[in-house]
């Protein structure tokens, strides 16, 4: 199992228990405004009685103390008191601008009504008052909460996710440094005695042959020291022909492939295509974009390179008659550590994406691709 495969399954796992929280924090939060709301009904019933029980009080002695008390304990809930004719008596608990304003009592009367049912008050000899009332602060305030919870989850989740990719990538970066460093300087001693040796043979005239392809390999060698010495620094990005780089990396992998595969160039220009170019390190995007579809081919198909050239970029297309990908893996491939081999530490193609990206500001996607019918990889460079 690879990075990439744990990496997946962290990602779904905080998704899930993100998902399982605000569901906990919603169905409580609920649970307990339902409750709430029903001792605010219970409350405004007996707000109604006291109203009642004060309106009904014939006897002006007589104590109307705890009546007084009850309503005067509802300062949180806003209420409108009514007649029959759902004509405002009297507001409680708005502002005094509020409560002057007619037009604005008048609105929020309607919402009351879509919101509760009235309490009848009883007064007596066919005369009949409303209580109509909403929900109050508090409550409103308690239920929006479990979103408000969720939101700071969220970020936090998303921060703790940042944090923690950002800390995964910079100790890929400092490996994957260290270990391109270390290759270049291994690979120095054994290619400094192969070119001695060359030297030396060329000194006879037997085996000319042998000899030039024996320094063509030892050039090579020299080349990929010299990649792997510039990983983690900022390269030379020297002007240099774009179409000459992508021949030259053809021409290599031609030789190293199989005879079925079939090779074939495009260019929308017959000149040069001069932009900043490292043309070490690029070729090595070529050659891994090509090595990657001689393997999606298993050894048989088609290869084809467009180059685009305008006033502003190059664009590199190209494409196999491979087996393709599914859209879920297409915007993974370039990331650290995949791979769909057995055996490897899928670097290739998120190396490919460094160099693009990072050290010729330029992007690398898949275009398109489509499963047994092949893939697209565009690239595109700035000039």
């Amino acid at each position: 199992m690879n990075f990439y495969t744990h990496k997946k399954r962290w990602k779904v796992a905080l998704f899930i228990v993100a998902i399982i929280i605000g569901v906990l924090s919603l169905t409580y939060t609920g649970e307990l405004v339902n409750k709430m709301k029903v001792e605010e009904r219970k409350n405004m019933e007996i707000w109604a009685q006291a109203q009642a029980a004060l309106a009904s009080t014939e006897d002006m002695q007589q104590d109307v103390t705890f009546y007084a008390n009850i309503i005067s304990k509802n300062t949180t809930i806003p209420v409108i008191l009514t007649d029959k004719n759902d004509s405002i008596i009297t507001p409680r608990n708005f502002t005094p601008k509020q409560e002057l304003n007619e037009k604005y009592l008048y609105r929020r009367l309607a919402k009351m009504k879509q919101h509760h049912e009235r309490i009848e008050i009883d007064l007596g000899r066919g005369v009949k008052n409303y209580i109509y009332y909403e929900d109050s602060t508090i409550l409103k305030q308690l239920s929006i909460y479990p979103y408000v919870q969720l939101g700071i989850i969220s970020l936090f989740i998303l921060v703790a996710y940042f944090a923690f990719s950002s800390s995964r990538k910079a100790e890929q970066n400092q490996v994957w440094v260290g270990m391109s460093k270390e290759t270049a300087h291994q690979l120095g001693t054994p290619i400094s005695s192969l070119m001695a040796w060359v030297e030396i043979l060329e000194q006879s005239d037997e085996n000319k042959s042998y000899i030039h392809e024996m320094e063509k390999d030892v050039n090579r060698l020299q080349m990929i020291a010299e990649r792997f010495s510039k990983i983690g620094s900022i390269p030379d990005l020297p002007l240099a022909d774009l179409r000459k780089s992508i021949d030259s990396a053809m021409a290599y992998m031609k030789t190293r492939t199989s005879d079925k595969i079939n090779f074939s160039i495009h260019y929308n220009t017959t000149g040069e295509v001069i932009l900043p170019l490292n043309n070490a390190l690029f070729n090595w995007v070529i050659e891994n974009l090509i090595k990657n579809s001689v393997d999606a081919m298993e050894g048989k198909g088609t290869i084809k390179v467009y180059l685009v050239e305008t006033d502003k970029d190059a664009t590199i297309e190209i494409t196999d008659s491979g087996k393709g990908m599914p859209k879920s893996i297409q915007k993974t491939i370039f990331s650290p550590g995949y791979t769909s081999k057995e055996r490897g530490w899928g670097l290739g193609l998120s190396l490919a994406k460094r160099i693009i990206e990072n050290y010729h500001q330029g992007k690398i996607f898949v275009q398109n691709s489509e499963i047994n019918l092949g893939t697209t990889i565009k690239i595109i460079l700035p000039k």
